[in-house]
């Protein structure tokens, strides 16, 4: 039997809510994605609350808040205490999104579902892997292998591969198969018969534009609002698809030298480019020989302003002007400002360049027709002042003192605790009740009261002159030390004091440092306001997924065993499952909210303990990452339900040579192209020399849970040439 796999969706399936799924690899319980939307909806989170104590893993695969928005939320609220594992920009980027998420909401409300601690604790122990890198779980994990690939829809973005005995587990959402300005395309396609494929149906029903025209389209939409006199607007979100927008608009202004401002309005943008430009290696392959070649950072923008704070905004010179702001569900943040007060002029124009969120207002402007008028409330935070501040000082002081009463009563009862204990350790006689008390032997931190001779006061009451002797623990060794006084963890470095100054490290920069620490008491002032909208509302897709028929021709390559479809409407999702049950394989599901679908492989493979004489009597070769032989044996179940091995009763019949492998034809050809062998495809055969025809027949993406049957026949006259062919041929194999 195969590795035992259950899938359980938390959220995120027959809808666009965000992405959270429970993956069961012999009852390791792994969370793919935490995440959450603009609305912070606590509903959502129901059924990760019901699971989250018995989660052993958590694995991120994009920086947004709908893969991980829940995550402080999660660990504060529902005790969430898993190892997190994913991409080194994964943790940042989204570490500076929940800044912006957070600091965005605090502006406008009493925010309080989760603060900048609570956000910094569920970063600061995440454990960061490269692409392709093997991380091997331990503990009740052993024996499960984690590595993250290219995803290309954000940077840093991962199509997580989960392994355990030869049996693969692929989670594939929000993927790009397209190569884009700073991003590669995902190696999705580079898995062929996973047991088990977890993706969505988010764009099933889609189909997009070329690349070129998309760009085109967007960059003539820009300018002739610009060139009427009007202002764009482009609502984006903190540190992902607003990275390909930037790259665009640098170098389009750039080669045609533009002279429109262009501002990146985020509370934490002078970090996201500043980290940005730390992470070509994660970029696309044009960016990096760049740099190699003439050391230009594409992120050193020269056309764009970064801006953390409105006020600079206001402070620009007048006339027209590009400003992408975050949020991009239009809820809160600069973008729904600035939406406020551009709506109303006819001349100016609100690019999308992402669906917006269910139940948003940016969803409802993408509406056809969109609305006339919508209403707005418009909040601020303002400081306390007169009255308001000296009440809110008078309950500060009353807290602060009942805070330290507090603490000085629960300091005494931690004294009389210690003392006690000590005294038992020192002096065993009591007398009356009462201890003999030698201050010079008592060892261990506690109160020493300095006269005590002759008398024991009573416990309530301390005699003169009380102080705290901070002595130290001893054995019999020495005075004992705690290693972890003395270690310094790279986490603490990275997160622990956030010092200012926007370094390549990921420091914030001052201001937006001093936003944070501000402590000033204020206030939320909010007022309703109907706008209307004449300005013009456009959508062009920058989402950065790949089309329904790219997702087709996809998943039919992958060819999965079993395909579990999640996120996506359910007209997207149920045609998405009507296509792979006819194209792709007979297993698809489509699982409901917390139901547990059992994966687990049909595969004839099974685990047999064998004897330290067989193994080293057997021949093993290498294929891959493993060693493979052929054994001819019995098979018996042991009393603690293990199989192993027996030699056989009977002579074993002879057996045909096996050929292991996966020939690809495009490989053959340049190996016999090095061998000095004339080679060409033609009329989807691959001609060898003058006379050897080399074909695939057979089924490659065959359903069922079978492997494919797929042949390779070489046709040609006996001679020379083809036997010398054929033994290439072979030589591409394993022969068991």
């Amino acid at each position: 039997m195969g590795t035992s796999v259950q899938v359980t969706p938390l959220c995120g399936v027959y809808n666009e809510n965000p992405l959270s799924y429970l993956v069961s690899i012999d009852s390791f319980n792994i969370l793919i994605d935490c995440g959450w939307n603009d609305h912070f909806d606590p509903s959502l989170l129901q059924p990760l609350s019901r699971v989250a104590s018995t989660i052993d893993a958590v694995l991120l695969s994009h920086s947004d808040t709908l893969h991980l928005g829940a995550l402080p939320y999660a660990m504060k609220q529902f005790g969430l205490s898993a190892p997190v594992y994913a991409t080194e920009p994964v943790f940042r980027l989204g570490l500076l999104t929940m800044y912006d998420h957070y600091l965005s909401r605090k502006q406008v409300s009493e925010f309080d579902l989760f603060t900048l601690d609570d956000i910094d604790s569920a970063f600061q122990n995440m454990t960061r892997l490269t692409y392709s890198q093997n991380c091997h779980l331990s503990g009740k994990g052993e024996g499960i292998v984690i590595a993250p690939h290219v995803a290309g829809h954000l940077l840093g973005g991962t199509v997580w591969k989960i392994t355990k005995d030869g049996e693969d587990v692929i989670y594939a959402v929000d993927f790009n198969h397209r190569k884009e300005r700073h991003l590669n395309g995902t190696v999705l396609e580079s898995f062929v018969r996973p047991a088990v494929l977890i993706t969505d149906a988010y764009n099933a029903l889609s189909n997009q534009p070329s690349r070129r025209q998309r760009d085109q389209e967007f960059l003539e939409a820009i300018l002739n609002t610009l060139r009427a006199n009007g202002n764009v607007l482009l609502p984006v979100d903190t540190a992902g698809r607003v990275l390909e927008l930037l790259l665009i608009l640098e170098q389009y202004w750039e080669q045609h030298h533009l002279t429109f401002p262009i501002f990146f309005l985020t509370y934490v943008s002078s970090s996201t480019i500043d980290y940005v430009k730390s992470f070509l290696e994660w970029m696309s392959d044009s960016i990096a020989k760049s740099f190699e070649h003439t050391r230009d950072n594409a992120f050193l923008l020269k056309h764009v302003t970064l801006l953390i704070n409105k006020s600079e905004l206001e402070n620009a010179p007048e006339g027209p002007k590009i400003v992408l702001a975050s949020m991009a569900s239009l809820e809160v943040g600069f973008s729904h400002d600035i939406f406020v007060e551009w709506a109303a002029d006819v001349r100016n124009l609100v690019l999308f360049t992402e669906r917006g969120q269910f139940g948003t207002r940016a969803r409802m402007l993408q509406s056809d027709p969109p609305p006339k008028a919508v209403k707005v409330t418009l909040s601020k935070r303002v400081p306390l002042v007169g009255e308001e501040l000296a009440a809110y000082e008078e309950e500060q002081e009353k807290i602060k003192k009942e805070e330290a009463l507090k603490a000085t009563l629960v300091k005494e009862e931690e004294s009389k605790a210690v003392v006690g204990a000590d005294v038992s350790k020192t002096d065993p006689m009591l007398i009356d009740g009462h201890a003999k008390v030698d201050a010079g032997r008592v060892r261990g931190e506690a109160y020493r009261d300095v006269l005590i001779d002759g008398f024991v006061p009573p416990s309530s009451v301390a005699p003169m002159f009380p102080f705290y002797d901070k002595t130290s623990e001893w054995d019999d060794f020495g005075e004992v030390i705690n290693p972890d006084d003395y270690v310094i963890k790279d986490e603490d470095m990275d997160m622990g004091s956030m010092p200012v100054g926007g370094d390549l490290d990921g420091k914030l920069d001052e201001n937006t440092a001093s936003l944070m620490l501000d402590t000033t008491p204020s206030k939320v002032v909010s007022s309703e306001l109907t706008v209307q909208v004449k300005c013009s509302l456009v959508y062009m897709d920058f989402e950065g997924r790949s089309d329904g028929r790219s997702i087709k021709s996809i998943l039919s390559h992958v060819a999965p065993l079993k395909l579990v479809l999640v996120h996506g409407s359910a007209e997207a999702t149920e045609h998405l499952k009507q296509h792979c049950l006819k194209h792709v394989c007979p297993h698809v599901y489509a699982p409901q909210i917390e139901e547990t679908i059992d994966v687990t492989s049909d595969l004839c493979a099974y685990k047999v303990q064998l004897s330290e004489k067989l193994m080293s009597n057997v021949l093993f070769k290498k294929l891959g990452d493993y060693e493979i032989a052929w054994i001819d044996s019995e098979i018996e179940k042991t009393e603690s339900g293990t199989l192993s091995s027996l030699p056989l009763s009977t002579t074993a019949p002879p057996h045909k040579s096996v050929l292991v492998g996966d020939l690809k034809m495009a490989d053959f050809k340049q190996f016999l192209s090095g061998k000095g062998i004339q080679v060409e495809f033609s009329g989807g055969a691959l001609r060898c020399g003058e006379y050897v025809t080399l074909r695939k027949v057979g089924d490659a993406s065959q359903k069922g849970g079978a492997a494919a049957i797929q042949q390779i026949v070489i046709e040609g006259p006996l001679c020379e040439e083809y036997y010398k062919i054929r033994e290439y041929l072979y030589s591409q194999f394993y022969s068991l």
